[in-house]
């Protein structure tokens, strides 16, 4: 430890060493007068060790608190202060005030936030089956806890007392257990609701209220406990909590009115707070800590009761909670709030305060029978009597048996909180080490448990037989109630007329215009009918009326991303329904399809990215779906954030391992469920966006030196071209499906080429309707070839077989007169070693030749046998292998050849395998 005195020289004056290491210095050794400098060294430790933890715990479905809290222990007596020199090195004694200070610090604002989560609205809503599960999940546990207690106090209190040292009164150490067993973690509660998708459930909603109610009576209890350890007598205890009680009551009837009205003066509740509001309300939530605060003198917490640096003497932390439940939730400024102060308390000051816990938790003193016989009751008291309360309760309410048994398991849950108080326990002498490192097992176990408990009881399939059940769509046994719907979408039949009447389609804020336009040329339009009625005088008359078909039905689901954030969860929360109602996006496209005469339906709905799929699928099978519709982003990512746009050129576009993952998990889920299409938009609906950024220009003229922005006009041309190859295979036999319904409107046009291979392998190069010839460009780009193959695709129908031959004639024959002229059949003869060489030149061929219309498009299937174990073109972008086995090969070489159209990938699924 030489060298780490940097107070001044060995004869006391002179400036103290500036040059760090350069002077001898020990960068590591703690100083009273510069204690930053180690410190810093253990954030860094502290900070690496849990996010290292979580990692592997996080795809076990763990709470970030449980990786915390493990790196404490880690950290701790248990594992690395045993090295030698370790604890003197890293974590000395005299620099635990300081690491302590901060943590605490963290603490206080955390709590703010934990209130701020809290919103009371859903314990008002639901108060009856709140307050009767959330008091019996309460009661139960609390009788066992102070139970067990008595046991606890006689066997480990007295014997671990330090010398000197006066035992509380067992009155005051059962109200401690019992409350440390009853309570519940409402933040981490949250989080796995909203992870397993049950915050709208009646599970859920249930939950989360009595959870409400639970941490209030939670943290209630707990400060009568602290203010009977502060004070001296029950006088002064009973001072202190009414003290308490006014404090509540000057913030809730004297406070919050100025707040809302500075708030509101200010423009901050409706459009985020300020950055002088948010620095009253910092100042708001400090003040409150320290008139509650009753903070230990630093030292040892063994060596006496705490002392009383506060107002009232009870905890800073229920002053910082009662700021937070004075906030308002109205206009979003609660979740507001929170995303600007979030990211830095739990990276940095919340698990420096759950490292200290593990600090303080040393798992060998758990070192007899006894002691883990005690533990391993804890435990059992601590699930016993929350789920058998929990479950009661919430059966009176007249939920399900297994319902109310998830009720209860969630209940259990302890978390963040759990510690919390057990930490504040461990402070005021309530607890030993060895008592608090007992807790600390329990409050692990019950958490770790409980996300595999609930998906164990609470299984997805069992929730959509209880919603189906309760909808009335099925008895208790899953026989149907009602007589399924006529089909009306692509299914199975010969005729061309199977048309999409429900499209289910993925909003997203970037592919908006593309959608809105592939809505329009889907939309059925009105046909004139003649029909006779004889006039007054007896005479017949024609007349032609307008007969409306059925309107197409539109079904919209913008996904967005559940991070671990707590803004993120207090979107859930808060109603997912309400902001269904209120999303710009939403709105956007529930008005832009009424006015062209559509039935939609449009929600918002707050996922994790891995279940995008998923819940994508699972909205299509609900509203049972004809076609899902899912856009390509214009970033290549799932995210649609477009609060900064980016450019990304067009290699990047499709090379994002995320994006792909999301694609082919649609695919995959959709194969069960309906018909899929994936469009990749290249300035359809006539808006060409420019890939690059645009480069920085200057125009002057003799009437201004501003730069003005030209009135873009409407789109003269409104024309599409549709070009479709077909190989065979029921992909292109939904293809070609969705093109026939395309071409029925007036502005589209669509070539159809039958590519037949012959059985000797080689071209007839006889045809007159092989490819044309084609810019020196093209022909550069197809000559070279990329020799590296990629796995075939999965074989789901045989090309060129007889079906695909009676479907194509069929649809020939029953053609609408209406499309004769707009469509156009050709028939061209490949090989293999020249298939997507032919392809790409015909494509060239048909789509771009007019540049000035509303955008074209190529149509093509996914899968095709033959065609995926070829070789790719190689073109100027980079071909990746990822993509091809993504959309298959003949999208894969339009895409990276870089083709003037827009691409709509179709892949059969649902009814549609059976066309």
């Amino acid at each position: 430890m030489a060298g780490g005195d940097i107070s001044g020289t060995a004869s006391g004056s002179g400036a103290p060493p500036q040059a760090g290491v350069l002077e001898g210095v020990n960068p590591i050794a703690y100083s009273p007068s510069n204690p930053i400098s180690l410190f810093i060294i253990q954030a860094i430790i502290v900070i690496i060790f849990c996010q290292l933890l979580h990692y592997p715990l996080r795809l076990l479905h763990q709470p970030r608190v449980i990786a915390e809290v493990i790196g404490g222990i880690i950290l701790g007596p248990t594992v690395m202060m045993r090295i030698p020199g370790f604890k003197e090195t890293i974590f000395p004694p005299a620099s635990m005030p300081v690491f302590s200070n901060v943590a605490n610090l963290g603490l206080i604002i955390f709590l703010f936030l934990v209130a701020l989560e809290v919103d009371v609205r859903l314990f008002t809503q639901n108060w009856k089956a709140a307050l009767s599960v959330g008091m019996a999940g309460m009661a139960l546990p609390f009788g066992l806890g102070f139970a067990i207690a008595w046991g606890i106090y006689h066997q480990f209190h007295v014997t671990d007392l330090a010398d000197g040292k006066e035992p509380i009164s067992f009155g005051v150490y059962g109200l401690f257990i019992g409350t440390a067993l009853s309570i519940t973690a409402f933040p981490v509660l949250c989080r796995i609701l909203s992870e397993l998708n049950l915050l709208r459930s009646s599970v859920g909603v249930t939950t989360l209220a009595a959870g409400i109610g639970n941490d209030v009576t939670g943290w209630v209890l707990l400060a009568l406990c602290v203010a009977l350890v502060n004070n001296s007598n029950g006088l002064a205890a009973l001072w202190a909590l009414l003290c308490c009680i006014g404090w509540t009551l000057f913030l809730v009837f004297l406070v919050r009115p100025v707040f809302m009205w500075l708030l509101k003066r200010t423009g901050s509740l409706h459009n985020g707070p300020t950055q002088g509001m948010v620095a009253l309300t910092m100042l708001l939530t400090l003040a409150s800590s320290w008139f509650t605060g009753g903070l230990v003198l630093p030292g040892d917490p063994q060596n006496g009761l705490l002392t009383d640096l506060g107002i009232i003497g009870v905890h800073p932390i229920f002053g910082a909670f009662l700021v937070g439940l004075i906030c308002p939730h109205d206009g979003g400024f609660a979740i507001k709030l929170t995303e600007k102060i979030e990211d830095l308390i739990s990276v940095l000051f919340l698990p420096l305060y759950f490292a200290l816990s593990g600090l303080n938790t040393n798992l060998g003193l758990l070192n007899d029978g006894v002691t883990w016989g005690y533990v391993i009751a804890i435990i059992a008291c601590a699930f016993a009597g929350k789920i058998i309360g929990g479950t009661l309760a919430a059966k009176a309410n007249k939920l399900l048996w297994r319902e109310s048994f998830t009720i209860g398991a969630l209940m259990s849950c302890k978390g963040l909180v759990e510690l919390i108080v057990l930490n504040i326990g461990y402070q005021a002498g309530i607890l030993s080490a060895r008592t608090f490192s007992m807790f600390v097992v329990m409050a692990l176990v019950t958490t770790v448990a409980t996300t595999p408990i609930t998906k164990a009881l609470y299984p997805p399939w069992y929730q959509k037989k209880v919603e189906r059940w309760r909808r009335g769509e099925i008895d208790w046994d899953g026989n149907p109630l009602n007589a399924p719907e006529p089909d009306q979408g692509t299914s199975v039949g010969k005729s061309g007329d199977s048309q999409i009447r429900r499209l289910m389609v993925h909003l997203r804020l970037d592919s908006l215009p593309s959608l809105f336009t592939f809505i329009t040329l889907l939309s059925a339009e009105g046909t004139a009918k003649t029909v006779k009625h004889e006039t007054p005088e007896g005479e017949a008359q024609d007349t032609e009326i307008q007969i409306k078909k059925r309107p197409l039905e539109v079904h919209g689901l913008r996904v967005l991303e559940l991070t671990d954030r707590t803004s993120s969860v207090m979107h859930l929360t808060e109603g997912e329904d309400f902001y269904s109602l209120h999303d710009p996006v939403v709105n956007a496209f529930r008005t832009f399809s009424q006015l062209h005469d559509v039935a939609v339906s449009g929600r918002v709905s707050v996922v994790p990215s891995d279940a995008y799929a998923e819940t994508l699928m699972g909205q299509a099978s609900d509203v049972s779906s004809d076609f899902a519709l899912i856009p390509w982003g214009e970033c290549g990512s799932t995210s649609e954030d477009q609060s900064f746009p980016v450019s990304v050129n067009t290699t990047e576009r499709f090379k994002s391992i995320t994006h792909l993952d999301f694609i082919n998990q649609t695919f995959e889920k959709a194969v069960s469920t309906c018909n899929t299409g994936i469009f990749i938009d290249n300035g359809f609906g006539g808006i060409a966006k420019p890939v690059d950024r645009p480069d920085l220009t200057r125009t002057k003229s003799a009437i201004s030196l501003r730069n003005r922005e030209l009135a873009t006009l409407p789109v003269a041309n409104k024309s599409h071209h549709i070009f479709f190859p077909f190989f065979g295979g029921a992909d292109d036999r939904v293809a070609l499906r969705i093109v026939l319904q395309l071409a029925k409107n007036p502005h589209v046009t669509a070539s159809v080429v039958r590519l037949n291979w012959p059985e000797n392998g080689e071209k007839n190069t006889s045809k007159t309707n092989t490819a044309p010839s084609v810019s020196s460009e093209t022909k550069t780009a197809v000559e070279s070839q990329d020799c590296t193959p990629t796995p075939p695709s999965e074989v789901i129908k045989q090309v060129n077989s007889d079906q695909d031959r009676a479907f194509f004639a069929s649809v020939q024959k029953t053609l609408s007169e209406d499309l004769v002229d707009r469509l156009t059949f050709t028939d061209s003869d490949i090989s293999a070693k020249s298939a997507l060489t032919d392809v790409l030149l015909l494509a060239q061929q048909a789509v771009g030749q007019t540049p000035n219309n509303a955008g074209d498009v190529i149509v093509l299937g996914r899968r095709h046998a033959v065609l995926d174990e070829l070789p790719a073109v190689a073109s100027g972008s980079t071909v990746t292998p990822d993509m091809k086995r993504t959309v298959g090969a003949v999208a894969n070489q339009m895409i990276t050849t870089g083709i003037k159209a827009s691409v709509l990938v179709v892949q059969a699924g649902g009814k549609g395998l059976e066309i």
